[in-house]
């Protein structure tokens, strides 16, 4: 069986890449695991996530938290908040189908976006909370 973390990931991918206010803020399904050399901005990719038991005494379960990132070089804040916007959107309170799994619920719980440290960059940040229990 798929593990719920995977499942889960694979799940957001699917949903982000199919989403056309998602691909239209980053000019293309720009979602990325493992980013590509030379990879054009923006772009989205998977960050930190952890999962922790979440089961009950009668019910197995997990907590996730999934980190979501984006790379803009346009001026401004702008496309880096309309990418994270989208996102939240396509996500948030969102029934995703998981191999293996049950999504039980999930919820964005913050995001930011700032200039990265190189100074031409700016990095937006989405983080999501998510459970789920084996199907």
């Amino acid at each position: 069986m798929t593990s719920a973390a995977f499942a889960l990931q694979q799940a957001i991918f699917a949903k982000l890449s199919g989403d056309a206010a998602t691909t239209s803020a980053l000019g293309g399904p720009r979602i990325y695991d493992d980013v590509p050399a030379r990879a054009e901005f923006p772009f989205m990719t998977f960050g930190h996530s952890t999962e922790r038991d979440w089961s009950t005494g009668t019910d197995q379960g997990c907590e996730h938290v999934i980190t979501l990132h984006v790379w803009s070089r346009a001026r401004g804040r702008k496309e880096t908040q309309a990418v994270i916007a989208a996102a939240r959107d396509a996500l948030h309170d969102q029934e995703l189908p998981l191999e293996g799994h049950r999504l039980v619920n999930l919820r964005h719980e913050y995001s930011e976006a700032r200039r990265d440290s190189d100074g031409e960059t700016f990095h937006g940040i989405a983080r999501f909370r998510a459970i789920t229990e084996p199907s």
